[in-house]
C-alpha cells in the first residue's frame, strides 16, 4: 500500500527469509562463518541457536545460496516427525527412492548407499534441520546413528541443527551425550546492538530501492526499546510504522508512529509479539499451572458424582489476552516459531477439549442450549482456508475467482477491502463486529477453518458450501485458540478507484465523518462545539476514547473499522442489530 508513496520497489521490512535482505551484523557474520567453516570440516554436527526472530532462518538461506559447488543441501523445515517419517523426509530431500511401506532399516540402508555414492563422486552431503528444538530424543539419536558412516578421513553426512536456545538444553541431556560430543561447531545468535539499528534500517531500505533515511533519531531509539534489537520485531514494527506515516501523508517515521505500531504488533516494553512483555519463565509457569488445573478439572468431570459442583459451572474458556488497541495490519500476522510453547499448547488443547466435550454435553442435556442447534463436527464442518475465505467474500457480495487471483487478501485489495488478522477472544471478534474466518485445531493439531457469519448468545451461524448451519459457539470454542481474520472496507481516500475530487481527500473525508460521529455519540451542544473546534488529530483521539481504543490519534485499521460500524449500517455485521425487533 505505502510502497509507491515512499518510492520502494518492494516491501523493505518483510519477515520472509529473503537472503538479499540479510544485514550482516557482527553476530550474523560469525554465525555464517561457523556454518561455512563447519561444512568444510570433517562432518558431524553444527548447532546454531538463537531467540525467536533473531534471523536464524535467514542466515541459513544465505548459507544455502553460498555453499561450495560440491555441497548438496537437504533441508527439513518441519521436524515434528517420528524417526521413520524423518528418514523418509531425508530420502525425499536427497532424491533417494524407497518403497511406501519401508521401515527404518531399509530407509537407513538406502541413505547410506546414497552417501557412499555421493562421496565417490566427490559430493559432500549436508542435512539442515530448522526448528530443531522440536526433535525428540529418539529422533536425535537416529540422526547420530546416520553420522556413523565414515571413511578414514571424514564422516559422510554433515548435520546442521538450527533452533531456539532450548535446543542446547536438550543436547545436554545424559542420553544424548554421544551426540553432544560430535558437535564440531556451536554458535548462539544474539539480537542486534543498539548502535547497529540505524545501519540495519538503512540497509533494508536500500535493498528496497530507497537510500534516504526515513526514521528520525527519536524513532530509532524508540524502535530499539520496543524491539530489543530482535530483527523480526524490528521488521514488524517498522512496516506498520511506515503504513502509519503513509496514512498521514508524511515521509518521516517519528517516535509516535513506532509506539502506535508496537502496540499493534504486541511488542510493548520490549516484549515478544503477543506476550505483553511477560518473561518466558513466568509465561511457562502460568501455562503449566493452567495445565495442572485443567487436568484436575478434567478428572473431576470424567469421574463426576452427583454433588460435583462442575455440573452447573460455566464452561471453561481458554482465550488469548485481548489486544484491542488501535492497530492491526492488512497482512497476515506473523506465525510464532514452533517451540516448547507448542507442546504446552497441545497439552492445554487436549485437556480443554476433554472438559469442553463433557461440559458442553452436560449443558445440552440440561437444555441450556437451544435444541435446534446442530452438533458441530470439526472433521465434517471444517474447511480449507480458501473455502472459508470464499464463504466470507460471499457475505460481502463478492465472487472470488481463485484462478484469476490465487491469494484471498490480494483479491480483497482489488475490491476496496482489506484483510485483518488478529488473535483474541470472543469479545475481540464481537468488538470488530464483522463476519470472521476462525482457525480451529483438532486433537492432532491439524488446522481447520470455519466462516462465522453471525453470533447471537451461544448461537453461532457458520457458512458451509451447501448453506448455513447454526451450532453452539461453545462447540466451536473448544477447537479455537484465538486466531481469526476479518474483512474491512477502505475509505475512498485510500483507494485508486474513486474519482478524484476535493471530497475524496483524506482531510475533507475525515472532517466530514468526524462531525457525523460527534453528533452520534453526544447530544450535549457544548461538547459538540468543543470537539468541533479541535484539530483533526485531537478529534480522532476523542473518538478513539469513546470507542475504547488506544487514543493515539492515528487513523488506523481499528479506528476505520469502528467508523464504518457507526456510519455504514449496510455492511456485513456479526452481531444482531440491537434495534431489530423493537417497535
Amino acid at each position: 500500500m505505502y510502497y509507491d508513496f515512499f518510492g520502494f520497489r518492494e516491501p523493505p521490512f518483510s519477515i520472509a527469509p529473503d537472503p538479499r535482505y540479510l544485514y550482516l551484523s557482527e553476530r550474523h557474520k560469525e554465525a555464517l562463518a561457523h556454518l561455512m567453516y563447519g561444512v568444510q570440516g570433517q562432518g558431524g554436527f553444527i548447532v546454531v541457536t538463537g531467540e525467536v526472530g533473531t534471523g536464524k532462518t535467514t542466515v541459513s538461506r544465505c548459507f544455502i545460496e553460498n555453499v561450495p559447488e560440491h555441497v548438496d543441501i537437504a533441508l527439513i523445515l518441519n521436524p515434528r516427525l517420528s524417526a521413520r517419517e524423518l528418514l523418509a523426509a531425508i530420502c525425499d530431500e536427497l532424491g533417494v527412492l524407497y518403497p511406501d511401506n519401508a521401515t527404518i532399516k531399509p530407509l537407513v540402508d538406502r541413505i547410506n548407499q546414497h552417501l557412499l555414492t555421493a562421496h565417490a563422486n566427490g559430493r559432500h552431503q549436508v542435512l539442515m534441520i530448522d526448528e530443531a528444538q522440536n526433535l525428540s530424543a529418539e529422533v536425535l539419536e537416529q540422526l547420530r546413528l546416520l553420522t556413523n558412516l565414515e571413511t578414514a578421513e571424514k564422516k559422510l553426512l554433515q548435520i546442521v541443527l538450527l533452533g531456539q536456545p532450548e535446543l542446547q538444553d536438550i543436547l545436554e541431556r545424559p542420553e544424548l551425550r554421544q551426540l553432544n560430543q560430535r558437535v564440531t561447531a556451536r554458535y548462539h545468535l544474539d539480537a542486534l546492538e543498539k548502535e547497529e539499528l540505524p545501519a540495519y534500517l538503512h540497509y533494508r531500505q536500500g535493498v528496497a530501492g530507497v537510500k534516504v533515511d526515513m526514521f528520525t533519531p527519536g524513532a530509532v531509539r524508540t524502535l530499539y526499546r520496543k524491539s530489543q534489537g530482535v530483527p523480526r520485531l524490528i521488521n514488524l514494527i517498522s512496516d506498520r510504522a511506515l503504513l502509519g506515516a503513509y496514512t498521514e501523508s508524511v515521509h518521516l517515521v517519528e517516535a509516535r508512529h513506532i509506539r502506535a505500531a508496537a502496540k499493534e504488533v504486541g511488542a510493548v516494553n520490549g516484549g515478544k509479539p503477543g506476550d505483553g512483555g511477560i518473561s518466558p519463565l513466568l509465561r511457562y509457569l502460568t501455562i503449566s499451572t493452567a495445565i495442572v488445573a485443567l487436568a484436575v478439572i478434567a478428572v473431576a468431570v470424567i469421574e463426576r458424582e452427583d454433588r460435583n459442583p462442575l455440573v452447573n459451572a460455566a464452561p471453561i474458556e481458554l482465550v488469548a489476552t485481548d489486544n484491542l488497541a488501535e492497530g492491526g495490519t492488512s497482512e497476515p500476522a506473523v506465525a510464532p516459531e514452533a517451540g516448547t510453547d507448542d507442546a504446552i499448547t497441545g497439552a492445554v488443547q487436549r485437556v480443554s477439549t476433554a472438559v469442553g466435550d463433557e461440559t458442553g454435553r452436560q449443558g445440552r442435556e440440561g437444555s441450556e442450549a437451544p435444541m435446534d442447534l446442530a452438533p458441530f463436527a470439526i472433521a465434517e464442518h471444517g474447511m480449507t482456508t480458501a473455502e472459508a475465505y470464499n464463504q466470507l467474500f460471499r457475505l460481502w457480495g463478492e465472487n472470488w475467482n481463485q484462478r484469476q487471483s490465487p491469494f484471498a487478501c490480494d483479491y480483497a485489495a482489488a475490491t476496496r477491502l482489506r484483510c485483518l488478522h488478529r488473535q483474541g477472544s470472543r469479545r475481540s471478534v464481537e468488538e470488530l463486529d464483522r463476519p470472521a474466518v476462525l482457525e480451529l485445531r483438532d486433537l492432532q493439531g491439524k488446522r481447520h477453518y470455519v466462516t462465522l457469519a453471525s453470533l447471537d448468545g451461544d448461537r453461532a451461524r457458520i457458512m458451509q458450501p451447501e448453506g448455513s448451519l447454526d451450532v453452539a459457539f461453545a462447540d466451536l470454542e473448544q477447537y479455537w485458540f484465538g486466531q481469526f481474520s476479518i474483512l474491512w472496507r477502505l475509505p475512498p481516500y485510500m483507494t485508486d478507484e474513486v474519482e478524484a475530487g476535493p471530497q475524496n481527500t483524506e482531510g475533507v473525508w475525515l472532517s466530514a465523518r468526524m462531525m457525523q460521529l460527534v453528533g452520534m455519540h453526544t447530544s450535549d451542544d457544548r461538547e459538540i462545539e468543543r470537539v468541533s473546534r479541535l484539530v483533526r488529530e485531537e478529534q480522532v483521539r476523542w473518538y478513539q476514547q469513546v470507542k475504547g481504543l488506544e487514543p493515539d490519534g492515528v487513523v488506523g485499521a481499528m479506528t476505520l473499522i469502528q467508523m464504518n460500524n457507526d456510519l455504514e449500517p449496510d455492511l456485513p455485521r456479526l452481531r444482531p442489530d440491537p434495534e431489530a425487533g423493537r417497535g
